[in-house]
C-alpha cells in the first residue's frame, strides 16, 4: 500500500507497523487525537456503517453486545445513542480504552489482544461488532473463529475489512470455511465507502452465527 497524499500519516505508520509492540506505542501518543484525527479529517464512517447494519437486525436494547477492538469507543457511542447500553469493550491499547471510559458509554472495559484466544466463555454474547479493526498490521481473520466462538446461537457479528486487507489476507477463505462447517450465514455483505476523505473502502458483513 503506498502513501498518498490524501492518507493521513499517523493512520500510514498504523498501516504498516512491524508488530504489536510499535502498534500500541503508535496508538498511545494518538489516542488523545484519535478521534478528531478519524472523523474530521480522514472521515471515517466505520462505526457508523457497522452499527447501523447491526441495528437492522438487533431490536432489544437490553442484548449484550461485544465491541471487539473498540478503540477510544465510537462504536460505543452510536450504540449508546440508540439506547443500547449493555456493551463491553475490549481493546490492546490501554490508553485508546482510557479515551474509551470517559466517554461512559460501556458496560465495562477490558484490555485484550484479538490475536489471541478471547477470554470469555463460548456463547456469551448476544452480537459482535467489529469496526476499524480489520485493517493492515492489526488483526486478521482467525479473529472472525473467536467471534463465532463467544456469540450465541441466532446472534448476529457485523464487521468492516478494510479493501487492503481484505485483498492480501485469507478473510474470504476463512468466512466461507465457516459457513461450509454451519457455524454462520451470511445476511449482507457489500463493498462501501470507509475513510471518505481518503479514498479507502471496506468490505462490511453481516452473519449471523448457527
Amino acid at each position: 500500500m503506498k502513501n498518498t497524499k490524501s492518507m493521513h500519516p499517523t493512520v500510514f505508520n498504523t498501516l504498516h507497523s512491524s508488530g504489536q509492540e510499535e502498534l500500541e506505542s503508535l496508538y498511545k501518543d494518538w489516542a488523545k487525537k484519535y478521534d478528531y484525527d478519524v472523523i474530521e479529517l480522514i472521515g471515517y464512517i466505520g462505526h457508523i456503517i457497522a452499527t447501523e447494519l447491526l441495528l437492522k437486525y438487533l431490536k432489544n436494547p437490553e442484548l449484550r453486545i461485544l465491541d471487539a477492538g473498540c478503540g477510544t469507543g465510537l462504536v460505543g457511542g452510536v450504540l449508546s445513542q440508540k439506547g443500547f447500553q449493555n456493551v463491553v469493550g475490549v481493546d490492546f491499547s490501554q490508553a485508546m480504552l482510557e479515551q474509551a471510559g470517559d466517554k461512559d458509554v460501556y458496560q465495562s472495559l477490558e484490555l485484550a489482544d484479538l490475536t489471541e484466544e478471547f477470554v470469555f466463555e463460548d456463547k456469551t454474547f448476544d452480537a459482535v461488532i467489529c469496526a476499524g479493526t480489520f485493517t493492515c498490521a492489526h488483526v486478521g481473520p482467525d479473529a472472525l473463529i473467536e467471534m463465532v466462538r463467544v456469540t450465541k446461537i441466532g446472534g448476529y457479528i457485523s464487521f468492516t475489512v478494510r479493501e487492503q486487507e481484505w485483498d492480501s489476507a485469507p478473510y474470504a477463505e476463512v468466512i466461507a470455511r465457516l459457513e461450509a462447517l454451519g457455524k454462520w450465514q451470511r445476511i449482507e455483505q457489500c463493498f462501501t465507502e470507509y475513510n471518505l476523505k481518503e479514498g479507502a473502502s471496506c468490505q462490511l458483513c453481516l452473519y449471523r452465527v448457527c
